[in-house]
């Protein structure tokens, strides 16, 4: 086996009243309008031609397989103000 690497960055324009916030296990989340949380991780997509549509996984055995590959996960969060 080899290692891979993936860095995930994305730039979203978000409402004013989201903010961070952290688990009782110190990993930060967002909180949104109506005391609803969120976290963005690694969602595996697959196709069977990489022309084709790509979609998650309906077997959770292919999604588990893929899942148990990663060896950890970080996902930072920082609001921009311009």
């Amino acid at each position: 086996m080899k290692k891979l690497n993936v860095t995930i960055q994305l730039e979203m324009t978000v409402p004013d009243d989201w903010q961070l916030v952290e688990t009782s296990e110190g990993t930060p989340v967002i909180q949104m309008a109506d005391n609803k949380f969120l976290d963005l991780a690694i969602e595996p997509l697959f196709a069977n031609d990489p022309e084709d549509m790509w979609s998650s996984s309906e077997n959770e055995d292919e999604l588990n397989e893929v899942l148990e590959m990663v060896e950890s996960e970080e996902v930072a969060y920082e609001f921009v103000t311009h």
